[in-house]
């Protein structure tokens, strides 16, 4: 309990959740203090690029193996599943409609890219190793969430747009941030540690001042949304933000015990179950389901589960990994 207390603290007092607190005091504050658009987009490509090329690299300098594979397996498994888990809560815990709570449980199955990045920079805080195929991990989980909402939409009588199939496919596979992970993981990939000596400069010593300054616009952005949705989320929903990631980190654990990942890796495997998409899913959601509340799902997804993950989720994960399998 005490080295829990000691991480969650040291994770508290970095640079990088400091920053986003400091946007979200300050959007809570109404203070003006905003990023331009440009930049913030900017910052977020610079972040997906550098995760997803060194991650191609890690799998260049390992080689391919039936690990890879599993891995890539469980994360479409819990991400396919984790819908049925909280669609089921939130018909218990809440009174949103069915259409909203599948809304609501698709982004909880699918990932949140930076709350996979913050927990990347907390493991190599504190030196501890992960595989690098969780970046494919991570991009192979976006999808098969949403499939899962609407399936569950289809069975429990709410309305789903069907008519736009090819247009929500393109909103699912070619959604940018998917896009530059994936293919920068494979440029990685196909390039190795001599692409990365070629531009080792840009992606490594940069990458956690930016970082530092995109998390500072996402606090910036939770503030705000909970401002302007404080009526949305409150009692049952709010408390559904809070116990969902713990039992989305539970069953990541489980499944990386299962398949025997390194200790970073399972940490990793159960900050993704955890998160909550808040980029991929809306952009989906607005074509799948038009008639969702995107206030409830956006505010949830940013505005609690995203902070609580990265200010006492992480080392929370982190250590009940740790006392379980050693390190």
């Amino acid at each position: 309990m005490q080295d829990m207390l000691t991480l969650a603290a040291d994770n508290l007092l970095s640079p990088i959740i400091l920053c986003f607190v400091l946007g979200l005091s300050a959007a809570l504050a109404r203070s003006d203090l905003t990023f331009p658009e440009a930049i913030a987009k900017g910052m977020s490509l610079y972040l997906l690029f550098a995760i997803g090329f060194k991650g191609g690299v890690a799998v260049a300098t390992s080689g391919m193996s039936l690990q890879l594979g599993l891995s890539l397996l469980v994360g479409v498994v819990l991400s396919a599943l984790i819908p049925f888990l909280a669609f089921a809560m939130l018909r218990v815990m809440t009174r949103l409609s069915v259409t909203d709570a599948a809304a609501v449980a698709a982004h909880y199955g699918s990932i949140s890219i930076v709350t996979f990045v913050a927990g990347s920079s907390v493991l190599e805080a504190q030196g501890i190793t992960f595989e690098g195929y969780m970046v494919a991990v991570a991009a192979a989980m976006e999808a098969p969430a949403i499939l899962s909402a609407l399936w569950l939409i289809s069975r429990t009588g709410g309305s789903a747009d069907t008519d736009q199939g090819g247009h929500l496919w393109r909103e699912i596979m070619l959604n940018g941030s998917i896009v530059l992970l994936v293919g920068a993981f494979a440029i990685g990939w196909i390039t190795g540690p001599d692409g990365k000596a070629e531009i080792d400069a840009f992606i490594t010593a940069p990458f956690k001042g930016v970082l530092c300054l995109f998390l500072l616009d996402m606090g910036l952005v939770a503030g705000r949304g909970l401002r302007q949705a404080r009526g949305e989320v409150r009692g049952g929903v709010l408390a559904f933000g809070l116990v969902m990631p713990l039992l989305g980190a539970s069953l990541g654990l489980m499944g990386a015990m299962l398949i025997g990942l390194s200790l970073g890796g399972a940490v990793l495997l159960m900050v993704l179950a955890a998160s909550a998409s808040y980029i991929a899913v809306p952009a989906a959601m607005r074509v799948a389901l038009p008639a969702a509340n995107p206030a409830v799902s956006l505010t949830l997804a940013l505005g609690v589960t995203f902070p609580f993950n990265l200010t006492l989720g992480i080392p929370l994960y982190l250590a009940v990994a740790s006392a379980i399998l050693g390190g």
